[in-house]
């Protein structure tokens, strides 16, 4: 897509199988903003990417107007800001409301995708116990869940597109890792949200294709796990 027109001009810096790369594509596909993706090699970073984010040196890496914002869930923030006028809106009007979704939003970030990274890249007793610290942080959102279609509300928000840009990543490694992650006796709540959030106008048009995730995350994994050469 062609940034351009009223939106101005935005790039996104990333990859297709990044899922902090798929939180930025779905908020901005959400809104209905036009914008040129551009593929960044992870292991050869381009130059665009380093003088971009000069700190991390990490995608995500949204331009608008020839100035970059970092960092998954501070650029969703910035979309929902710099184009509130835009519907869906992805943050609540009420200051507490909005606060309470950071919270949530920080709580993903901090707690579940800190311990699916675990999940993916270690192995034994350390795998183990990042499976159960994945679970029982998914068992608190479960609860957050209750008597609501989406975190958001009615629509998709903010808290949804930080777990739900993690979800097609987070089905890979437990098929990769052979783990019970999402259970659908114990998460009935998170396992329909999940799948109506996948199935949503302007997520599936962006989500990765999970045969193709799968054999790269399978190949990632290999490389992570594999024993270090001899000497």
């Amino acid at each position: 897509m062609e940034g351009c027109g009223e939106d101005g001009q935005v790039k996104l810096l990333g990859m297709a199988y990044s899922p902090f790369v798929m939180r930025v594509r779905i908020a901005l596909a959400l809104k209905g903003i036009h914008y040129e993706f551009i593929e960044d090699d992870i292991e050869n970073k381009s130059e665009l990417l380093l003088q971009s984010n000069p700190v991390h040196k990490k995608i995500p890496v949204l331009i608008h107007n020839g100035k970059p914002v970092c960092e998954s869930m501070i650029i969703l923030q910035y979309i929902e800001e710099a184009w509130g006028n835009k519907a869906p809106n992805l943050m609540p009007k009420d200051p507490y409301d909005r606060a309470i979704a950071r919270f949530w939003a920080a709580f993903i970030d901090d707690k579940f995708a800190a311990s699916i990274r675990g999940v993916f890249t270690g192995v034994g007793e350390e795998q183990q116990k990042a499976v159960e610290e994945s679970v029982a942080s998914l068992l608190v959102l479960e609860e957050e869940l209750s008597g609501k279609a989406y975190f958001g509300g009615d629509e998709i928000g903010l808290v949804d597109i930080a777990l739900g840009g993690l979800l097609v990543a987070v089905q890979a490694i437990a098929r990769i890792t052979d783990s019970v992650l999402i259970d659908t006796l114990k998460m009935p709540l998170l396992s329909t949200w999940a799948h109506k959030f996948c199935k949503a106008e302007g997520v599936k048009e962006v989500s990765p294709d999970p045969a193709k995730l799968f054999e790269f995350m399978s190949e990632m994994r290999a490389k992570l796990t594999s024993p270090p050469a001899g000497n």
